[in-house]
């Protein structure tokens, strides 16, 4: 039960400060890309060094798919990871409705920091393709630096971290960077709720894509490191 707790608590960070960066600061080329970009990195790093040592620091369906195919997790931890992470964000979304509520601040955002395809000219396919490509480079680096045969060590949650900025400067522009269902879910849950039905109606494409994001990443990771094996 810890171990799904602290995946709850991590994800509600991760929305709060990533999410909430956004809405603060404004998504557009700059300084609002480049802050909203590194607060969802920076937030990885501080939960992977906090609660890292007890559930692995998933804080994201689309990682723990990952674990799972590779072996890390049986299917009873996936699941219950998963219902761990979307409660989460739920609660990291609600969080942000109440603070930026209750302070009268403007959502620069118009809806909770949620993912859009705006970026991509409303195209589900076009944004179904940039979720799959960031979400498997972020997938592959996550297994990799969390790999048994690694050498990564204590610089994993750092090397975690920033994959994940780097993916956010790539795809803010595009699809306001999901590469993690339970991330768009709570947000999209909670512009639904307060009058903004357009987040919800595109939800599906970035919890479906991060999926098959992850599921590539781990089956060609999987081919990788059995591969090394062979050769050495």
């Amino acid at each position: 039960m810890k171990k799904y707790v602290s995946e709850l608590i991590g994800t509600c960070v991760l929305v709060v400060m990533g999410c909430g960066t956004a809405m603060l600061v404004g998504t557009e080329a700059g300084g609002g890309y480049l802050l909203t970009a590194l607060a969802f990195g920076l937030a990885i790093v501080a939960m992977a060094y906090s609660i890292g040592n007890i559930s692995g620091c998933h804080v994201n369906p689309a990682v723990s798919c990952g674990a799972f195919i590779r072996g890390d997790i049986d299917a009873k931890d996936f699941c219950g990871y998963v219902v761990a992470q979307v409660i989460g964000g739920i609660l990291g979304a609600l969080l942000l409705s109440a603070i930026f509520g209750m302070g009268g601040v403007t959502d620069l955002t118009g809806g909770f920091g949620s993912n859009g395809l705006a970026g991509v000219g409303d195209n589900a396919l076009a944004g179904f393709v940039v979720e799959v490509v960031l979400t498997f480079i972020f997938v592959l680096v996550v297994l990799g630096a969390t790999s048994k045969k690694g050498a990564h060590g204590s610089f994993a949650g750092l090397v975690i971290g920033l994959s994940l900025t780097l993916v956010h400067i790539l795809g803010i522009g595009l699809t306001g960077t999901s590469v993690n269902p339970a991330r768009s879910f709570g947000p999209a849950l909670m512009a639904l709720i307060s009058g903004n039905a357009a987040p919800m109606g595109s939800v599906w494409v970035f919890i479906v894509a991060p999926l098959v994001g992850a599921a590539l990443a781990a089956f060609v990771y999987k081919w990788l490191e059995s591969d090394a094996e062979l050769s050495n």
